[in-house]
């Protein structure tokens, strides 16, 4: 699979790795653009967390509900840089595919908590 062929999708489940070895499978809303896939999170949330001591990652199509809708690939998620050109473009480009969930919900939510918001890019193992 390639990025691109993620670009119609709405979500995709990301498995992240703990500590254990144990994968915990989280939807995550997903954009592309210009063959780059971006997502999102919370500083505080337990996919951060493990993606700090596991960027491997694997992912697969699926439902905004997290039910998988196709073939699930090995890949690798990249924390961007807060004020990064990159972090402020996956922002925007999430923000106008899903505009309510995206660009007022989830942004409300994180002020509202105190959260920092992590951008990061998606890259996938080739095939």
């Amino acid at each position: 699979m390639r990025v691109e062929e993620l670009s119609k999708e709405k979500a995709v489940l990301l498995e992240t790795r703990k500590r254990d070895g144990s994968w915990v499978g989280t939807p995550v809303s997903i954009v592309v653009e210009d063959g780059r896939a971006f997502f999102k999170s919370y500083d505080a949330s337990g996919k951060a967390k493990r993606l700090r001591n596991f960027p491997e990652v694997r992912v697969a199509p699926c439902t905004m509900r997290g039910r998988v809708t196709g073939e699930q690939v090995p890949g690798r998620a990249t924390l961007l840089g807060e004020e990064s050109s990159d972090a402020k473009r996956a922002a925007s480009l999430l923000a106008r595919k899903h505009p309510l969930l995206q660009g007022r919900i989830v942004p409300a939510m994180h002020r509202r908590k105190g959260w920092r918001t992590l951008f990061y890019e998606l890259t996938l193992e080739p095939s």
